[in-house]
């Protein structure tokens, strides 16, 4: 479902439109599959939806902004189906004529994700997530956000384990059958 939703929200996504439209159309796909979006409502977000527009590193809250030619937005959807059970995932989109720079830092960020789900498989430790991700961002001129990490999902929005996506953690845990997680890199340009 939660693919499905966010499928729905890039369609909706183009110069002109403001983010609070990409929420109603986010808000009504969730309703007419008979899930809950989860942002909605969790700790006061006033919104169904994070869009992170440009320097925004994540959980952008809607609003009349209109996405201009050359903004990147990330579209950052969670549903709770009524299994029990909260789907997060997330896209960044390029709208109209994005610069070098721009298309620089999204397709590193694509490539830190492909590179630490390549490791993703019973036995691997949490915390080497973290360095393939680094190692790839620092290759691309760019530099990992340590404020924010993926974590564990399921009955719970964010639960454990913590997956730091940076050189050198301390995450705990090691993967195992059944473990469900995300890996979220957010990547900046440049490096520190």
């Amino acid at each position: 479902m939660g693919r499905e939703v966010l499928d729905i929200a890039a369609k909706a996504l183009r110069v002109g439109v403001t983010t609070d439209e990409v929420d109603r159309v986010v808000h009504e796909a969730c309703m007419e599959r008979d899930c809950y979006p989860s942002p909605l409502n969790y700790y006061n977000f006033p919104k169904s939806v994070c869009t992170s527009v440009n320097e925004v590193i994540c959980h952008g809250i809607p609003d009349y902004r209109e996405v201009q030619d050359g903004d990147i937005v990330n579209i950052d959807v969670t549903v709770y189906n009524k299994g029990g059970y909260h789907g997060d995932l997330n896209e960044t989109f390029l709208v109209g004529n994005v610069g070098e720079d721009g298309e620089r830092v999204v397709k590193t960020a694509f490539d830190c994700l492909s590179n630490a789900l390549s490791m993703v498989k019973p036995g691997t430790l949490y915390r080497e997530l973290g360095t393939k991700i680094h190692k790839t961002a620092v290759a691309n001129g760019c530099a990992v956000n340590k404020t924010y990490c993926g974590h564990g999902i399921g009955s719970l929005f964010h639960t454990a384990p913590n997956i730091p996506h940076y050189h050198k953690n301390k995450a705990k845990g090691v993967m195992k059958v059944g473990h469900v997680f995300t890996v979220e890199p957010m990547i900046n340009l440049g490096v520190h």
